[in-house]
């Protein structure tokens, strides 16, 4: 068959479909590419999805009027004079592993747009996607020990996204490791396809292309044929299948974790993490509500506290605290007031977050908000801020600036490091 008439039967990509045997789908970029820059600190961000309610969670308000305080109680941390919600009761055990911030505040009040900007440290605007964290991190530092450097459980969101930098390094898509028949399949050949045949096919890609340059130059398709070898790479890497097996876990550590999105998700995030994944993004939604937010939260926010526990005393014991910075935190708070649905809304006034690792000193209640919960009374810290101390304890210089789009773009929109999150 001439190159010509399989040009016309044939699309592009189902040449590159035939080239990376399809890889089960494969949804890792180029952002595999040989590491350029060095850091011992990774980060791993449990993000509640919806927003976490301060008064549920890390600033409860026992002396508000009950249509604030809600319907749960409060309870004792490690740390005395510092309470959590009743709902917390192995975080407020364990608060001398972490800090928690009381005074974040947003200026975007809409999901997806609070979610950008939170991943970013740069508010949304009509003209650019700005790069999310982990984003910039595969192109700052790139991947360590063969692994991506940026990998998100289960799915990716609209804030896991290289905006302007280019779909080279969007995130490696794990799946929900709490499902039975859980398998990455970016790291599965296609049934009755051998590692052999696919690096064949790769190696036929690789021809045609030579024959195809001439008629299409794309630095799109360029990046995606430099992935497809990478992909193939990882693919046949030993270390990247022990990484994502969580079968290799005792079944009473996969127990300890919980039997859930958030628990196996922890886990799961723990095993990337320890195997030199850079940052990795854990995505557990439910967090939205609107309505019942008693009863929402009374199964939800236990299995967040499970998790985030046993998460910081497995890394803890690993020796893994030491060089990762783990952050807690959703997009924005849940007003003060609960609805006419027994719900609450979206809040950006004030929320709270925790933080971990890579120095950050335990035990620390930093800022305050009002009686109600609804405003920073202390110590308003910003997304920005928050932006600031992420690249600060990354090792990426906070002021960098990308060319976009004809301007130079800073990385993360000013701010400043959150002083008391250094030791």
């Amino acid at each position: 068959m001439q190159l010509s008439t399989m040009r016309s039967r044939y699309s592009r990509r189902d040449f590159l479909r035939v080239g990376g045997a399809s890889l089960g789908g494969i949804s890792l970029p180029q952002m595999l590419a040989a590491s350029r820059g060095r850091s011992d600190v990774s980060c791993l961000i449990y993000f509640h999805t919806g927003g976490l309610c301060q008064h549920d969670s890390f600033d409860p308000k026992p002396e508000a009027p009950r249509e604030v305080r809600g319907g749960f109680g409060t309870i004792p941390t490690s740390v005395p004079g510092v309470r959590f919600s009743e709902l917390l009761p192995r975080s407020a055990a364990n608060f001398k592993r972490f800090s928690v911030v009381r005074s974040m505040y947003s200026l975007e009040a809409i999901h997806e747009k609070a979610k950008q900007y939170l991943f970013s440290g740069q508010r949304p605007n009509n003209a650019y996607k700005h790069p999310v964290y982990g984003s910039v991190v595969a192109r700052e530092q790139g991947n360590r020990n063969g692994l991506p450097p940026f990998v998100v459980i289960p799915r990716k969101d609209i804030c896991a996204d290289a905006g302007f930098l280019g779909p080279a390094y969007d995130p490696f898509i794990a799946g929900d490791p709490s499902a039975e028949d859980y398998s990455v399949q970016d790291l599965t050949l296609p049934t009755g396809l051998g590692l052999e045949e696919a690096q064949g096919r790769a190696g036929l890609l690789s021809a045609l292309d030579a024959r195809l340059e001439k008629l299409e130059k794309s630095s799109v398709v360029g990046s995606m044929d430099h992935f497809y070898q990478k992909a193939l790479d990882l693919v046949s890497s030993p270390a990247a299948k022990r990484a994502f097996d969580l079968g290799a876990e005792p079944g009473r550590v996969r127990d300890a974790y919980g039997r859930t999105t958030g628990g196996q998700g922890a886990l799961l995030a723990r095993r990337l993490i320890e195997a030199g994944v850079r940052l990795v993004t854990l995505f557990h939604g439910g967090y939205d509500t609107h309505s019942d937010n008693d009863k929402s939260n009374k199964k939800l926010y236990p299995e967040f506290d499970q998790a985030f526990s046993t998460l910081l005393e497995d890394m803890d014991a690993r020796g893994l605290l030491d060089t990762t910075l783990v952050l807690a935190m959703g997009e924005f708070g849940r007003t003060p007031e609960i609805n006419h649905s027994a719900g609450r809304d979206h809040w950006p006034g004030v929320f709270s977050i925790a933080v971990a690792g890579a120095g950050v000193p335990g035990g620390q209640a930093i800022g305050s908000s009002d009686a109600m919960g609804a405003a920073p009374r202390e110590r308003p810290i910003s997304i920005e801020d928050l932006g600031a101390t992420v690249y600060r304890k990354l090792g990426i210089d906070t002021h960098k600036e990308y060319h976009a789009l004809g301007r130079p773009i800073r990385i993360n929109d000013g701010g400043t490091p959150v002083r008391e999150l250094f030791a």
